[in-house]
């Protein structure tokens, strides 16, 4: 079932936050430090894990792929509540820092895209419903 895809979800987020907040009192600061990267990196990892050992079903699949995709939306969040002013009074090093993480994020993307076939159009099997996850289920 879906729901199980946002339970490993939800595990994994616990285990990130606590990660994180070990982090960063071994860094010496008083906040947490990637406890959402973490968590996501747990979730892929549980992912991979489970697909190779046929534990997940397609529909739990679905959950987890949900939350994965719902990744930047959140990260975009937290950076809206950080403080960009300081950053940019920091110096050019955090400007240049951003700009080169979107390019390489960028170059990423395009190189991915480049690298995909694409597939064979074939005759389709008459569908059971309208909802094209749940016949990808089937």
């Amino acid at each position: 079932m879906i729901i199980f895809g946002t339970a490993l979800l939800a595990v994994c987020h616990l285990l990130g936050i606590f990660l994180g907040d070990l982090l960063g009192q071994a860094l010496g600061v008083k906040t947490n430090v990637g406890g959402v990267g973490i968590a996501m990196l747990l979730l892929i990892f549980a992912r991979l894990y489970m697909q190779k050992r046929n534990m997940l079903p397609k529909l739990t699949e679905l959950g987890v792929e949900y939350w994965g995709a719902m990744y930047i939306p959140v990260v975009v969040a937290m950076a809206a509540q950080q403080d960009m002013v300081s950053a940019l009074r920091g110096g050019p090093v955090a400007v240049l820092s951003a700009i080169a993480a979107v390019a390489v994020c960028a170059c990423v993307i395009a190189a991915i895209n480049r690298s995909e076939r694409p597939e064979e159009e074939t005759e389709a099997a008459p569908r059971l419903h309208d909802n094209p996850l749940l016949t990808e289920a089937e």
